[in-house]
C-alpha cells in the first residue's frame, strides 16, 4: 500500500486552489487582454500552465512517493518542467518561470519549512526568473506585479512577531502567517496593476490593467481564500475590471500572425544562437532553458514552420501550439460585440428590466417566463463584468434592476452597475431559486430603486435550500463522493440517500409554507413524482427541469 506525504497533499491543495480561483474568472482575465497581443487568451494560458503543476502534483500522490524519499530538489524540478511544458502564449510562458524562480529558491533552501521568511524569499526568486525570462522586459506588465509582491513580502516579514517567524506549532498557525505576508503582496500588487497602465499606454489606450498581473492576483487570491478557509476574510478576492475597448487597439506583434509555442529536446542547444535566429522570424520571443537538454520556445511570426526548422537535426520538436492570433481577435471581438446586441428587437420597452444571470437551459425558460431578461453565466456561475454590462446596455429598458443570483457574481455585477449608462439597481440575490421565487415581484413601470426594494422585500419572506451529490469525502466521515447533501440556506442539515436529504430539507424548507418550488437538474437521482410525494403535508411543490449544474434539486419556498 503506498502512502501520502501530508506536505505535498497541502502543497498540492494550495497550488488547487489558486488554479481554481484562476479558472472562476479565466474569462475576465481573457478580456482584458490587449498587450502584446489583443488576443484575448491570458487566462486560458495561466490556467494551462497552473493545470500542469497540479498534474505533476498528483502524479507525485498516485506514486505514493513522500518529500524524504522523492527529495525536494527532484519535486521541485519535476514541477518547474511540468509548468514549462505545459505553458502557452506570453502569459503561460511568464507565469511558468515565475513558478521555476520561485521553485530554486526552495531548493537553495533544504530543511527549511514553508513559512513566511521562505515564502518571500520564493517571491523573490520568482520575480528575479520572471525578469530574466523576457528578452525585453516591459514595465506596467505581470512582471511589475510580481515585483511589488516579492518587495512587500519581504516587508511584511519583517514586522512579523519573532514566534511567527519560528516553526509554527501546527496547521492553523502557519497559515495564519502564510495568509498575512501573501495578503501583504496581494495589496501592493493590486497597487502595481493599478499603475500599470500609467507605464504602459497600450493597456491605457483600451482602459484596462494587464491582464496576466491580474490573473497572478487572482490565482493568490485563491491561496489565501484556502488559508483562511473557515475563518474570517475566507471570501477575500481581487476586484473586478471592465474588458477592454478593442476599437483601434495595435500591438506590438500587429504584422505577425501566428502564436507559436514548441518544445526542444536535444544536446547542445544554443538559447542565445536560438534567440538571434528568431529575431529575423518574428517577435515576442521568449526562449527558456528548461533543463541541460529542454528548451521552450514562444515567438510570433508568420512562419511557425520555419521557427521550428531552426531545429533540424539538433532537437526533436514536440508540445507544438500555433494559434491564429488574427482569428482570435476576431472571435473576441465577435463575442463580444454578441453580447452588447443580445436585446430582442421586437421586445416591449419598459422604464425598469429585470436581468438575472442564470445557469441551466430549463430555469432560462423559467425566468423568461416570469417576465426577466438573462445572461447566460455558464457552467460556473461566473459572467465577467464585460457581460454583465452587455446585457445591461442591451436590456430595453431605461433602468435596471440586476439579480446575480450567487455571491462570486455580487463583486462583477457591482462593478458593472457602476459602469453602466443607465441606473441599475444590484439586489444580492444568492441562489437561483431565490431569484426565480422572486421575479414575480418585479414592477416594470416603476424606476429601479422602487422595483429592487420590492423584490428585496419578497426576498426577505423566502427559505431556500438545496441537494447536492458530494464531490469530496467528509473528513469526519460523516458522507462519501456522490452521497447527497441537504442544505437550508448555507446551513448542512442531513446526508447519506437522495430521497432521504431531500425529504429532511423539503421539511425544513416547506414547513408550514404553502408553495414549494423545486428546480431539477438533468440528472436527478429521483423522479418527479417521487420528488413531490416527499413534500410536508399542506405544501403545493411544483418541480420544474431547470437543467442547472452542480445541484440535484433547488428548492424555494414563499
Amino acid at each position: 500500500m503506498t502512502s501520502v506525504d501530508p506536505s505535498i497533499v497541502r502543497f498540492r491543495d494550495l497550488v488547487a486552489a489558486g488554479l481554481a480561483h484562476l479558472e472562476s474568472r479565466r474569462q475576465e482575465i481573457n478580456d482584458l487582454n490587449v498587450f502584446p497581443v489583443a488576443d484575448g487568451d491570458t487566462g486560458d494560458n495561466m490556467a494551462l500552465t497552473l493545470r500542469s503543476v497540479v498534474g505533476e502534483l498528483d502524479a507525485v500522490l498516485t506514486e505514493g512517493q513522500t518529500l524524504d524519499v522523492l527529495g525536494r530538489e527532484e519535486l521541485v524540478r519535476r514541477l518547474a518542467r511540468a509548468a514549462l511544458l505545459g505553458a502557452r502564449g506570453n502569459s503561460g510562458v511568464i507565469l511558468s518561470q515565475l513558478i521555476r524562480g520561485a521553485a530554486e529558491e526552495l531548493v537553495a533552501r533544504p530543511g527549511e519549512l514553508i513559512r513566511p521568511p521562505l515564502v518571500a524569499a520564493a517571491l523573490a526568486g520568482a520575480a528575479h526568473r520572471g525578469y530574466d525570462s523576457v528578452r525585453q522586459p516591459v514595465e506596467g506588465t505581470i512582471l511589475t506585479v510580481a515585483r511589488e509582491m516579492a518587495g512587500a513580502a519581504a516587508h511584511a516579514v519583517a514586522q512579523l512577531e519573532p514566534k511567527q517567524l519560528g516553526a509554527p506549532l501546527g496547521e492553523e498557525e502557519q497559515s495564519a502567517a502564510l495568509a498575512v505576508v501573501i495578503g501583504e503582496s496581494i495589496m501592493a500588487g493590486q497597487r502595481a496593476l493599478d499603475e500599470g497602465p500609467e507605464l504602459l499606454p497600450a493597456l491605457k489606450e483600451a482602459g484596462v490593467v494587464d491582464a496576466g498581473g491580474f490573473g497572478l492576483l487572482v490565482m493568490f487570491a485563491g491561496v489565501i481564500r484556502f488559508l483562511r478557509a473557515g475563518q474570517p476574510g475566507e471570501d477575500f478576492d481581487i476586484r473586478h475590471y471592465a474588458a477592454a475597448r478593442l476599437e483601434g487597439i495595435t500591438h506590438a506583434s500587429e504584422t505577425f500572425r501566428y502564436c507559436t509555442n514548441f518544445a526542444v529536446t536535444g544536446s547542445d542547444l544554443d538559447a542565445a544562437r536560438v534567440r538571434r535566429e528568431l529575431a529575423e522570424l518574428g517577435d515576442s520571443i521568449i526562449v527558456v532553458v528548461g533543463d541541460e537538454e529542454t528548451l521552450k520556445i514562444h515567438v510570433h511570426t508568420d512562419t511557425p514552420d520555419e521557427a521550428m526548422g531552426l531545429f533540424e537535426g539538433t532537437g526533436d520538436i514536440s508540445r507544438v501550439d500555433v494559434a491564429d492570433m488574427d482569428a482570435q481577435v476576431a472571435a473576441r471581438t465577435e463575442r463580444i460585440a454578441a453580447a452588447s446586441s443580445a436585446a430582442d428587437p421586437d421586445a416591449p420597452r419598459t422604464r425598469t428590466a429585470l436581468l438575472a444571470v442564470v445557469s441551466g437551459a430549463g430555469l432560462a425558460r423559467a425566468f423568461v417566463d416570469e417576465g426577466a431578461r438573462i445572461l447566460d453565466g455558464g457552467p460556473t456561475m461566473n459572467p465577467s463584468t464585460a457581460d454583465l454590462l452587455g446585457a445591461i446596455e442591451a436590456a430595453p429598458a431605461d433602468e435596471v434592476v440586476l439579480l446575480p443570483n450567487n455571491p462570486n457574481v455580487r463583486m462583477a455585477a457591482e462593478r458593472a452597475a457602476e459602469l453602466a449608462a443607465k441606473p441599475v439597481v444590484v439586489v444580492p440575490t444568492r441562489s437561483q431559486q431565490a431569484g426565480l421565487a422572486i421575479t414575480a415581484a418585479h414592477l416594470p413601470d416603476a424606476s429601479s430603486t422602487d422595483g429592487a426594494a420590492a423584490i428585496t422585500e419578497a426576498l426577505q419572506a423566502l427559505t431556500i435550500g438545496g441537494v447536492a451529490p458530494a464531490a469530496r469525502p467528509d473528513p469526519a466521515g460523516r458522507f462519501a463522493v456522490g452521497d447527497a447533501l441537504g442544505y437550508v440556506e448555507e446551513e448542512l442539515v442531513a446526508w447519506g440517500a437522495p430521497d432521504d436529504v431531500l425529504r429532511t430539507v423539503l421539511g425544513r424548507v416547506g414547513d408550514d409554507r404553502e408553495f414549494v418550488v423545486l428546480s431539477a437538474a438533468d440528472d436527478a437521482p429521483l423522479d418527479d413524482d417521487a420528488v413531490v410525494a416527499l413534500a410536508p403535508a399542506g405544501s403545493e411543490p411544483d418541480v420544474i427541469a431547470g437543467g442547472q449544474p452542480a445541484w440535484w434539486w433547488l428548492v424555494a419556498a414563499e
